[in-house]
This record gives C-alpha cells, structure tokens and sequence, in this order.
C-alpha cells in the first residue's frame, strides 16, 4: 500500500476520508506516508524492531480513525446514518487492530518507556480486528443484493454466496472477541479470505490493475492484510514462546 501511495500520487482509498484537498495539494505528504507505510511494512516483514513499530502504526491509523474518519462521517458525509458509509472507516480499523495484533506478540520489556506505554494498547488488537469482522458480515447481510457483482460470474447463485460468507464472518468475528476457540476461529477466517483472495481479488486486480487508482490492487492486499491478521492471532502465542 506504501508503495502504491506512491505510485499513484495519492492516498489509498480507505486511508484517509475522500475529500482530503487540504493534502492533496501537499504532494509530500502523499510521499512521505506511502514512504512510511513501506517503510513499517518491510519491519514487519523482514522482523526488525517489529513491536516498536507495530505500536507505532496501530498508534496513527487508530488516531486517523478517531480524529478523521469520525469527524468527516458525522459532519462532511450526508450518510452517515447509513451503516455501509462506514465502510472504510471500518478497514482503517481492522488494520491498525492488525498492527497492535502484531506489537502483542513481542515483550516489551526491553523498550523505551515510551513504547511500554503504547504497548498497552496491544491488548486493543483482536478487539479492534473482531470488531471490524463483525461489520464486514453485517455488510453482508444488509447489502448482499449490491455485492453480489463481486462474486466470480463462474460462481452460480451469488447472492446466495454473499449471504453465506457473512455466516462465518460473524461466527469467526465473534469467536476471537469473546475468546471461545480463538486460534481456530482465526485460522479458519484466514483461510477463507486467503480463498477470497486467490479467486475473487487477484483476478479483479489483474482484469483492472489501473482503474480508480489501483482500487482492486489495494482492496486485493486489504484482504491479504486481513488474511495475515488472522493468521497471526492464530499463531501470536507460538510466536511470543519461541521469543520472535
């Protein structure tokens, strides 16, 4: 997503609200976010100072959620009422509850006091996600008529195929926020968006790889993104006894 900021000159769609003129004019921040955000994703990638920087990034997007994404629902969108106008507000979340599900596998003991302090909020990671997974299968319900062109045309009865994807979307959802087979739960809902992926986002992104600034590309690694979440809280407890 970094490097696509970049790329494209602009904010991914779900990064910050649409109507952001005030920073569009400013090109370098568009560069120096996707730069950021390139930068923290090959930390994590590559396990170097992984926690810190974890923290950090829940840290923003948590207060882009709060300070931006809410403001601009309340006052700037005329739909805020409507519960899919949240949507992306939604993805911002899920993805800064990903990166303190990241920070929450790793002691923090031998950190600054700074990041001690911000290590706190790790606990708020499979919160924020499960939180998020929930919305996503209520979406499912509510408007599974409008989804219905996502599903593959080689895929018969969509409609139906929305409705039974938010099933588990909810089940999952809610196994992790109330802790019953939470290992499970997750790496049964990384699987499935792993699947999603494989058939749904990676063929849209390659039929359209430039449309809305590289929308299908992005929502492609957004599912990557929740995929990995996923898997990390199926596998955060293995990961924090072997001392990664």
């Amino acid at each position: 997503m970094g490097l696509l900021t970049i790329y494209y000159k602009d904010f991914p769609y779900m990064l910050i609200p649409p109507k952001h003129i005030w920073l569009n004019d400013h090109i370098l921040s568009v560069y120096i976010s996707g730069a950021l955000l390139a930068l923290a994703g090959g930390c994590i990638l590559f396990r170097k100072q992984t926690m810190p920087v974890s923290l950090l990034l829940g840290t923003v997007l948590l207060l882009v959620f709060l300070f931006y994404f809410i403001p601009y629902e309340l006052f700037a969108s005329s739909n805020y009422m409507h519960f899919g106008a949240w949507e992306n507000a939604a993805k911002e979340l899920a993805l800064s509850g990903g990166a303190f599900v990241m920070a929450g596998c790793f002691s923090a003991k031998s950190e600054s006091p700074f990041i001690r302090s911000l290590g706190k909020l790790s606990f708020l990671g499979p919160i924020l996600f499960s939180l998020t997974i929930i919305s996503f299968s209520i979406d499912h319900f509510l408007y599974a008529e409008q989804a219905a062109g996502y599903v593959p045309s080689w895929i018969s009865n969509p409609v139906f195929w929305i409705y039974f994807a938010g099933v588990p979307l909810l089940g999952s959802g809610l196994g992790i926020l109330l802790k019953i087979k939470p290992r499970l739960m997750a790496t049964l809902l990384g699987i499935m968006i792993l699947i999603w992926v494989i058939i749904l986002h990676i063929p849209k992104s390659v039929a359209a790889p430039f449309a809305e600034n590289g929308g299908e590309i992005i929502s492609a690694f957004l599912a990557l993104a929740y995929c990995g979440i996923a898997f990390v809280i199926a596998g955060c407890r293995t990961e924090r006894t072997q001392g990664a």
